[in-house]
């Protein structure tokens, strides 16, 4: 058996990029049988069935010290969320709702405003602001312009990084400015409704060296909580996280109780009002 990883699956095939070669591989039936799917990202051990035809066999995948749910990607060391500041306007509850899930997966965040160059008002500066006070990288770019490229290009280095956001962020365009020769499908934005159409069908791994990996996504319009307990929430908020325990009820949800830190402290610290108002929004949502 050789050593691989997963970097692209379609209609029960995955492609295996080894030391040797890619290789297009079947999986074990006995993964069927125990309700296990192998995921992009996957590192995994083959055998090889064709030598001429390039073809294997998984038999095994090993363990997963990530996993995210949108898209199905394993082993990814950080999500790049890309919104554009304007065409589409950038949706600051979709945004959140990127993050939150990124940090249920326990997987470092990014966040890339594109499209700079056509934001005459610069409110992408503000939004910048109020994410860097919280804690995350914060990356301005513009593949018109070439803007932030090169940092964007640094983020990374040496990691499995996902690229996620709402179709028409332009992901897609910062991907091939990335990796020229890859010439990923662009979609349309649609004049009429402000949405990008869907062009990427499917996760894939795109590989820029050894050790550092991309993968573009599908784009979604809407995230929901499904999985995600209304007393969890807290934590993945990420500037609730120095003041939990302050309140003066250990279970306190920072929605009606009597003495929050967290609401008598709103914009006198690191939470700003309208992060706040997101979190009583989704947290009356997953109740």
């Amino acid at each position: 058996m050789i050593d691989g990883i997963i970097i692209k699956g379609i209609g029960g095939l995955y492609s295996v990029k080894t030391e040797k070669g890619l290789y297009t591989c079947n999986v074990r039936g006995i993964f069927r049988k125990r309700n296990i799917s192998p995921l992009v990202g996957d590192f995994v051990e083959i055998s090889i069935t064709d030598k001429l035809e390039k073809t294997g066999i998984i038999d095994v995948i090993k363990e997963r010290k990530t996993e995210l749910i949108r898209p199905r990607i394993s082993n990814v060391d950080q999500v790049i969320i890309v919104f554009a500041i304007k065409n589409p306007d950038i949706n600051l509850n979709l945004l959140d709702r990127f993050i939150i899930l990124a940090e249920k997966s326990n997987i470092n965040v990014v966040i890339c405003i594109n499209k700079i160059d056509i934001d005459n008002k610069k409110d992408y500066i503000k939004i910048k602001d109020i994410y860097e006070k919280i804690g995350y990288k914060v990356l301005l770019t513009s593949p018109k312009e070439n803007i932030g490229i090169l940092e964007l290009k640094e983020t990374i280095q040496n990691k499995i990084s996902v690229f996620a956001g709402p179709s028409g962020a332009g992901k897609s365009s910062l991907v091939n400015l990335i990796k020229p020769d890859i010439k990923m499908e662009v979609g349309e934005i649609s004049k009429k409704i402000k949405r990008g159409k869907h062009t990427t069908r499917h996760a894939q791994i795109i590989e820029l060296s050894d050790s550092t990996y991309i993968a573009d996504s599908p784009g979604f319009t809407s995230l929901y909580f499904k999985d995600i307990p209304k007393n969890e929430l807290q934590y993945y908020f990420r500037e609730f996280r120095h003041y939990l325990g302050k309140c003066q009820f250990n279970n306190c949800n920072h929605i009606n109780e009597p003495n929050c830190f967290i609401k008598e402290n709103i914009d006198n610290i690191n939470i700003t009002q309208r992060r706040y108002d997101r979190y009583v929004e989704f947290f009356n949502e997953i109740e």
